[in-house]
């Protein structure tokens, strides 16, 4: 093998495709990022036992095609400090070099006999754009449980309805719970019940490929029995589904009679990050809203050392309501949002609270445990 690209490309490839390479594992060649030039361009692939990926790039020149597999994260190390320009890469022996204007790094080459054939995509469901997906999963994924020993609650449910056109996705770690929806088209012939699916990934793995696809463009999503695949702009990566459900919403989010404030979103997240700053471990941020002076009175900690804000704000449906929240769970909550102004559904103390935009209160929400407010 021998082939000359661009530093900034391979080194882009080699950072995308080591992404799902295990930090540690008994099998030394999961370690491996297999580079292969025999179909006339640059493929760069990597897996571990729950995610794949692989990358297709135009190299300047291929030599001698043919595939060599290399530790990734030292090849990675070295494609970061190489000079900018132009770079050769050769396999030489049992070294794979890797030169560029003057600098010059060897790698010994692990056995591709050894190395797990990448999984296959699985049957491609539909599409969805890529910046919209890559928005979605950031604001559900703030929800998602980061308890290993119940690993359905790390996932992010991913639901496809063929028949309306909208995916669905939702996080819960029992203590709050994120949906968002979002358009996607279905994949002329699936083989779906009308193009529909409903299955658990997980909230980290998803959040690192949404992230890393771009966003322009559509992103293909493929589905079967137990994994799930994403492909965009030559990207494609598959993750293992994790096995259970999480709880259905539809019920939790059904809040009957609430009151509904309104209030500005910047200037909230602003007054909730000042007066967390005196609110101890998990002492709760607590939101008292008046409709009679059209404000809302943020307050937090305890005896002395306290802290408040006064913002305005509306409320419709009483007089007067009183609710406090985890504080690092209301700024969660908060920052996943980008409209102007938010509203909040409230039906008291140590009760559910929904979090919504104003302008669409449908296609993103938050679900919120109210704690019982302080003395403050």
């Amino acid at each position: 093998m021998e082939f000359r690209i661009e530093r900034s490309a391979l080194t882009e490839a080699v950072a995308w495709a080591a992404r799902v390479l295990p930090v540690r594992s008994p099998v030394p060649v999961l370690g491996g990022l297999l580079l292969d030039t025999e179909g006339g361009r640059l493929r760069v692939s990597g897996l571990d036992y729950e995610a794949s990926a692989r990358i297709d790039v135009e190299a300047a020149e291929i030599l001698r095609p043919g595939k060599v597999l290399v530790m990734g994260r030292r090849l990675l190390d070295i494609c970061k400090v190489l000079p900018d320009g132009p770079v050769e890469c050769a396999v030489e022996g049992s070294r794979f070099t890797v030169s560029g204007d003057g600098a010059r790094f060897g790698l010994s080459v692990l056995p591709l006999a050894d190395y797990p054939a990448l999984p296959s995509l699985p049957q491609v469901r539909g599409a969805v754009d890529a910046a919209e997906f890559a928005a979605a999963v950031a604001d559900v994924a703030v929800a998602a449980g980061r308890d290993d020993t119940l690993p359905a609650l790390t996932g992010i449910r991913l639901g496809l309805d063929g028949e309306t056109g909208t995916m669905t996705l939702a996080a819960t770690d029992r203590y709050r719970f994120a949906v968002r929806t979002l358009p996607w088209k279905a994949a002329a012939g699936d083989p779906g019940p009308e193009g529909s699916a409903d299955v658990i990934v997980s909230a980290r793995r998803l959040t690192e490929i949404a992230r890393s696809l771009g966003r322009s463009g559509l992103v293909s999503v493929a589905l079967d029995a137990g994994s799930a695949g994403f492909e965009h702009a030559g990207m494609r990566t598959t993750v293992r589904l994790l096995e259970g459900r999480l709880p259905r919403h539809d019920k939790l989010f059904a809040l009957e009679s609430p009151a509904v404030a309104v209030v500005d979103r910047a200037r909230l997240v602003e007054a909730v990050k000042r007066v967390s700053v005196v609110a101890d471990g998990d002492s709760p941020v607590q939101m008292s809203f008046s409709a009679a002076d059209n404000s809302v009175l943020l307050q937090a900690g305890y005896e002395d050392d306290v802290a408040s804000q006064r913002l305005p704000a509306t409320l419709e449906g009483a007089r007067e309501m009183t609710v406090a929240f985890n504080p690092g769970y209301l700024a969660d909550a908060l920052a996943s949002f980008d409209e102007p102004a938010l509203r909040l559904l409230l039906m008291g103390a140590g009760q559910r609270a929904m979090i919504t935009g104003e302008a669409e209160p449908d296609t993103h929400r938050h679900l919120l445990m109210s704690v019982k407010p302080p003395l403050v």
